[in-house]
């Protein structure tokens, strides 16, 4: 009775997907953006530091890791991220694959999410990789909730798609993603070398493999 209890909370419903770093490559695009910020208020660019943080962290961790408590530099760092339009470093995105054919693909066997720090450019860049309509839930830091490494975010996911997290994977590249999905209860799959995990594949493209053989499917 307990294994065949253990095979049930096995089964998996629901795969979320951080975005940078997982959907796509977004280094050079990051920095791209927050240069353009700072050279508005007339800061210089991104220290090794910054730049380092910028591919998983919040934008609001950014820019207070350059403010340094200088609540006038962060209030005028905000103006100008709410202004900024954000299509030159779209197109500055690499994924990997076909996103839209390999999620759709994936959904014939599971729910798809979306559980990401980013803030104000989740919507918009969600209809630049033409993705709209294909997750079943989104949550982000747009939604006013603690970024990653708090599991903020991915429980919001879990809540809007109405998955237990027994049955929820969360697919990401940085330990905070590891933190964030541990912390909501759910399994983790890392994604490229900035993880260590027991469970991680070197792209995007193993994922579905990767997850028939953690949860035993055929």
């Amino acid at each position: 009775m307990r294994k065949r209890r253990a095979k049930e909370l096995a089964i998996l419903e629901l795969v979320m997907f951080d975005a940078d770093g997982v959907l796509f490559e977004s280094a050079e695009s990051n920095v791209a953006y927050y240069n353009a910020i700072f050279s508005a208020i007339g800061e210089p660019p991104l220290n090794l530091e910054e730049e380092r943080a910028c591919i998983f962290m919040a934008a609001m961790t950014v820019f207070e890791l350059r403010a340094r408590e200088d609540a006038a530099m962060l209030a005028r760092m905000r103006e100008v991220a709410r202004t900024i339009d954000f299509t030159p470093f779209f197109a500055l995105l690499k994924p990997p694959l076909e996103l839209r054919p390999f999620l759709l693909d994936l959904k014939r066997r599971y729910r798809v999410a979306l559980a990401t720090n980013r803030s104000a450019t989740t919507h918009g860049l969600i209809e630049h990789l033409g993705l709209g309509g294909v997750f079943d839930a989104v949550a982000s830091a747009f939604d006013k909730v603690r970024p990653k490494p708090a599991p903020d975010i991915v429980r919001l996911c879990l809540e809007r798609a109405g998955v237990a997290p027994a049955r929820a994977v969360y697919v990401g590249d940085s330990q905070i993603d590891a933190e964030a999905a541990s912390g909501a209860g759910a399994h983790f799959l890392g994604v490229g070398t900035r993880v260590e995990h027991p469970q991680r594949v070197a792209g995007l493209a193993e994922v579905p493999t990767a997850l028939r053989r953690m949860f035993d499917e055929s």
